[in-house]
């Protein structure tokens, strides 16, 4: 099975950089298993604006050549800003299994567009699904200068969680304790 070339993760571009995004509606999709990228394709097609974060993996086959593919962020979420009648014509895919509106579209737009950020720039970012207890911080320097986000700590690293509150999951980047400030 031939590797696909990498699709458009967000529809239009520029729906997290412009403000009109905040005075829509917003609904999660959960997709069927391995249906996110059918349903983008379709929302492209039906000019629906969504956004569903992919990152790359890098693999080598068993011949030794390096394989890039990308993989959505969150399994089987899409968001999709639009219209009632959009969001209707979306679940008639066939490709979402249940969809909830988004209440706190302010909230939510601005978790998403730190995580647009944080994976438009590169860097090698680690799936966290279950939010834990922490403090909240912003990073003062560096790359990542003005996010905001929940520490936490593993195998005795420091890593920034930017969380989509909504959902319960977020992503998490490597930092060092000086780079951050308590936010009270």
């Amino acid at each position: 099975m031939p590797i696909l070339p990498h699709e458009p993760d967000c529809h239009p571009s520029n729906l997290l950089e412009d403000d009109d995004c905040l005075s829509e509606n917003w609904w999660l999709f959960y997709t069927r298993s391995r249906q996110e990228k059918q349903l983008m394709r379709r929302l492209r097609d039906f000019e629906v604006s969504h956004y569903a974060p992919q990152i790359p993996h890098r693999k080598r086959s068993p011949a030794g050549r390096v394989r890039t593919t990308y993989s959505p962020l969150f399994n089987n979420y899409v968001f999709m800003c639009g219209s009632e009648e959009q969001r209707y014509r979306s679940v008639c895919t066939g490709c979402i299994v249940k969809n909830e509106p988004i209440t706190d579209v302010e909230q939510f737009v601005t978790d998403l567009r730190q995580i647009y950020k944080l994976v438009n720039c590169g860097a090698p970012l680690t799936v966290e699904s279950r939010l834990g207890p922490g403090e909240q911080v912003r990073v003062r320097s560096g790359s990542f200068a003005g996010y905001e986000g929940v520490v936490i700590r593993r195998a005795q690293e420091t890593r920034l969680l930017v969380s989509v509150q909504f959902m319960d999951q977020g992503v998490s980047v490597k930092l060092e304790d000086c780079q951050l400030e308590s936010i009270t």
